[in-house]
């Protein structure tokens, strides 16, 4: 059941909308090199440009273009491409981040930026990814305002790089040359507000351009400036588990051999949890809650995440044409995203725990209800640990990119073109600290999941509003731990990537007669990627000081859950750990030994190589691709039907240097070395059937480099939260599949449209993660690697990486575009665009770690949505121009096979609504009123296709935006 306030007129006009289909708000293709001479000025001017550009493209491409600063459809680049057919987005703090192309994830999209291969990452919460060190670019690093159009590539040729399986996205910012030539200046202001946070945060833009000397060179420049308060709440579990996990549950008496009145004893004066007395109840609650096909959350939690965010991007272009047919052109480009987030959790920490860490063993089932599926519905429970805690995160990305090009014709058959650029992301996370409070052993816990399956009813014993029942455990002067027992932590967790892309490129092209041109080239990138990560020895804690008054290092969430349908009772507000009054009363930031032994719970020293929980995140990078391509354009004719397109060829050369620290020695340095090779055939058909109706063909071998985080040649152990180890294999090959595309578009009337496109992917070579449960024992590994409490029994989720054989991908995209010209009067005015992608994949994954020895199972690929779709109801009379978007994505798996005993993880399906309406006042200003996740959609993932035990429920807000935009 899905609970969250609607906007219910506008949510039941979009549905209607989205049953016309869906929508791609300009759908246009442009070849990334070639100046725009196409001047749009208003919606139905864009929508008309776009037609025209894809009518005359050789490929399939769809692109959205901006006339001017501040005129792109969204507040978000990513949002803008979930218009494009095909192109579904995931969103973090409720803005899109990353995109998935016909059903391939981000790992599988290229991006560059005025056409140099870029990749920006920053940091998000751990349900999205949390620290991006893959290769998927997080295109909430950019304001939308800084760019003039946004190109998808879907089908290969030869003289565009390779290393994407679903497309090439390609981002251009505003050159002078692209505007009228002499002086334009733009500005525009906005004010944001969100209803959750109850915040209004400015949004700003402004752009200069001037064409001089004869309109033979220009300058602009431009900059984009905003800030965004938010809240994100809701309830999540982490994961979900059966019942003989971690130990299972305590026994009560009599049953088997439980005897004793205590269920393993904490130390260090820690609560004992006590065992329930014999009954036919007890028994029966633990007999059901211990059955294996019976699954519990293992982290219940209600919480806010507090985001706070600013975002400065400024670009520059200088451009001269010294003489006729040359054409050189610097860009440069900066951005700079810094953000805060504090994440404040009240949560049940017992059932994902072992006895040595006084988890589940401790536990009494009082009484528990399971439906047929094996999910928790009610269940009432004593020893639990109850714990706030709270999270904050410091986060920094600089992006810079300086790109040089230069275009020139020799004569009426030879030009030559070469661009050379750096793009440089750095992501920090200087400070990322958690600091809880905890109350150990607590009887009365309730979870109550009746009323709804995403929201559930939790009931505590005590009031956690009031400051005291929630405390400062600490480990007992002069001990380095407590047995049986999780004192109250603070994590010191800093860390940081940095990915730098060095790329040349040189081609040249032959017109050899009005049939054939050819044209050759080479391509040479360098791209460098490292990362780390330090972490204390130990994360528990001393007790607070003599003298120290608990309010003094505590604050209180208030007024939680406005923006949900929570369960009557369910707790509003809860006292939370200061992570500022915490950190500066244990001098925590000191990265010294305070007090105690070395790496005991007063030692605060910070370390990475020689830390296993952060050894796995200190690795690099270092890839060298060179590549040479050949290729042939032709515009021809057969059978008295017009056709043109390309062939062509490109073979590349990637050299892989991967450096990592093993687990043995204290972080043994490794270094491992790989290269592969591969040849990338591409042919591209358009016929012009009629003059009306083209027929498009596409055909190309297409690879897709592995993901940094496998090819890590060292490991990583975790023994806080849910242990887990991981090991990379640098020898991976890369994801490589064959294409085959057909495309059917038939123009009718003026700005009309409709298409029908068919894709097949034959993914030959795919990587997956293998994910498997063992004793720590079991691993191979040293017990030096563990806390000292521990046995070496706790389960641990090991993961490594391998090719398997892949499988196929297939779907269709319908396009449809019309303005209602047909109607009498102002209807005349109103118009839509839509599109619906349909794709279904069957991949064959590994069930166990061992390849040769491992089961198979047939799912869907990761990230795929089977079904997406968008529509849009626009109005445009030139002077007032309204647009209402519905965009839908059906529910898609992110982990097969998932952890913990369970088939796979996912996102459930959403469905988000926009509104944008302009008005013209005169030719110079314009009025602007915008609404965005008008039905305030809940991040809703899940785990388990039969039981869809909920992961993760969080909202974000709806978020208006009212401003103005002036031309001098």
């Amino acid at each position: 059941m899905r609970n969250k306030n609607q906007l219910p007129a506008m949510t039941v006009l979009a549905t209607a909308l989205l049953a016309i289909g869906s929508s791609a708000h300009a759908q246009t293709a442009t070849p990334q090199d070639e100046p725009q001479t196409v001047v749009v000025t208003g919606l139905r001017a864009s929508l008309e440009s776009a037609l025209n550009a894809k009518r005359t493209e050789n490929s399939i491409v769809d692109v959205i273009k901006a006339e001017d600063i501040g005129k792109f459809p969204d507040t978000n680049l990513a949002e803008s491409l979930q218009r494009v057919p095909g192109v579904a987005i995931d969103r973090d703090a409720g803005e899109g981040r990353s995109i998935t192309v016909r059903g391939l994830g981000q790992d599988f999209t290229r991006v560059r930026i005025n056409g140099i291969e870029g990749l920006a990452t920053t940091g998000g919460t751990d349900s999205s990814g949390g620290n991006n060190r893959g290769r998927g670019f997080d295109f909430n690093v950019f304001a939308s305002e800084l760019f003039s159009s946004l190109t998808v590539r879907k089908s290969s040729a030869a003289d565009v790089e390779e290393g994407s399986l679903g497309a090439t996205v390609d981002l251009q910012t505003m050159r002078p040359f692209d505007l009228k030539k002499g002086f334009n200046a733009t500005a525009m202001l906005k004010a944001r507000y969100n209803d959750l946070a109850k915040k209004t945060n400015p949004r700003g833009a402004f752009m200069v351009s001037n064409t001089f000397n004869d309109n033979t060179m220009g300058y602009l420049i431009s900059a984009a400036y905003s800030k965004r308060t938010m809240f994100e709440e809701g309830f999540s579990t982490v994961r979900w588990d059966n019942g003989s996990s971690s130990g299972g549950w305590c026994a009560p008496m009599g049953v088997g051999s439980s005897t004793a009145t205590t269920c393993a004893p904490a130390g260090g004066g820690f609560p004992a949890a006590d065992r329930l007395p014999a009954s036919a109840g007890a028994t029966d609650a633990y007999n059901q809650s211990s059955k294996n096909e019976n699954f519990h959350p293992r982290l219940p939690r209600y919480g806010r995440l507090t985001h706070d965010q600013d975002r400065l991007g400024v670009t520059a272009s200088f451009e001269w044409k010294p003489m006729r047919g040359t054409r050189i052109s610097l860009d440069m480009l900066y951005a700079d995203l810094k953000a805060t987030r504090e994440e404040s959790f009240l949560e049940a920490i017992s059932f994902s725990r072992t006895a040595t860490q006084g988890g589940k063993p401790q536990t009494s089932v009082v009484q528990a209800q399971y439906d047929a599926q094996g999910r928790l519905l009610y269940g009432v429970y004593n020893g639990v640990d109850i714990r706030s805690e709270n999270r904050f995160d410091d986060l920094s990305t600089k992006f810079t990119q300086p790109t040089l090009t230069i275009a020139h014709r020799l004569n009426d058959d030879w030009t030559v073109n070469a661009r050379i650029g750096r793009a440089q992301s750095k992501f920090a996370n200087p400070y990322q600290t958690t600091v809880t409070l905890d109350a150990p052993n607590v009887n009365g816990y309730t979870i109550d999941f009746r009323n709804s399956d995403r929201l559930p009813l939790i009931t505590y014993p005590f009031d956690p509003s009031k400051t005291g029942v929630l405390n400062i455990y600490g480990v007992p002067a002069g001990a380095t731990s407590v047995a049986n027992a999780t004192p109250s932590e603070i994590r010191i967790r800093p860390q940081g990537s940095n990915n730098v892309n060095d790329v040349l490129h040189l081609d040249a092209a032959w017109r050899a007669n009005d049939t054939w041109t050819l044209k050759g080239g080479v391509d040479l990138k360098t791209y460098k990627f490292d990362t780390y990560e330090y972490r204390r020895g130990t994360e528990v804690m001393y007790g607070l000081p003599a003298g120290t008054s608990l309010d003094s290092v505590t604050r209180t969430v208030t007024d939680f859950g406005n923006g949900l349908s929570l369960p009557a009772g369910t707790i509003t507000s809860w006292v939370i750990p200061d992570v500022k009054a915490i950190t500066k009363l244990y001098d925590a930031y000191c990265n010294c030994l305070k007090s105690g032994p070395a790496n005991g719970p007063g030692d605060f020293t910070l370390a990475s190589i020689t830390n296993g929980n952060a050894r796995g995140n200190n690795r690099a990078i270092k890839e060298q691709d060179n590549g040479v391509f050949l290729m042939a354009d032709f515009d021809t004719e057969a059978a008295g039907i017009p056709l043109r397109g390309n062939v062509g060829g490109r073979y590349v050369k990637t050299k892989v240097t991967a450096q990592g620290y093993l687990a043995t020695g204290g972080g043994t340095p490794v270094t491992a070395y790989n290269d592969y090779k591969d040849f990338l055939p591409s042919f591209n058909l358009t016929a012009s059937v009629t003059r009306d109706f083209l027929v498009r063909l596409a055909a190309a071998k297409v690879m897709s480099r592995p993901p940094l985080g496998n090819l890590n040649p060292g490991g990583s152990i975790s023994t806080a939260g849910s242990p887990s180890i991981n090991s990379g294999n640098p020898v991976l090959k890369p994801f490589r599949a064959k294409t085959l595309d057909a495309s059917f578009e038939y123009y009718f009337g003026k700005n009309a449209f409709v298409g029908l496109g068919l894709f097949q992917k034959n993914i030959d070579s795919y990587i997956q993660g293998v994910r498997q449960s063992m004793p720590f024992n079991q691993t191979g590994l040293p017990m030096s690697l563990l806390p000292s409490n521990w046995n070496g029994t706790e389960v641990f989720d090991v993961t490594s990486f391998a090719n398997t054989p892949g499988g196929k991908l297939r779907g269709f995209e319908l396009n449809y575009q019309q303005p209602f010209t047909f109607l009498p009067s102002w209807g005349r005015n109103f118009g839509v665009v839509a599109n619906y992608t349909q794709v279904e994949s069957k991949i064959n994954y590994l069930l166990a770690a061992n390849v040769a020895n491992s089961g198979m199972v047939q799912d869907d690929l990761v990230n795929l949505s089977p079904k997406s779709s968008n529509a849009t109801l626009y109005y445009d009379d030139g002077k007032l121009s309204a647009r209402l978007t519905g965009a839908r994505r059906a529910s898609y798996l992110q982990v097969v096979p998932a952890q913990n005993n369970n088939d796979v993880q996912g996102k459930n399906a959403t469905f988000n609504v926009d509104l944008s309406v302009s008005y013209k006042w005169d030719d110079k200003l314009e009025f602007t009123l915008e609404g965005v996740n008008l039905t305030n959609e809940a991040n809703d993932q899940f785990v388990s296709r039969a039981r869809n035990s909920v992961l993760v429920h969080h909202v974000t807000g709806r978020e208006f935006l009212v401003g103005a935009r002036y031309k001098f």
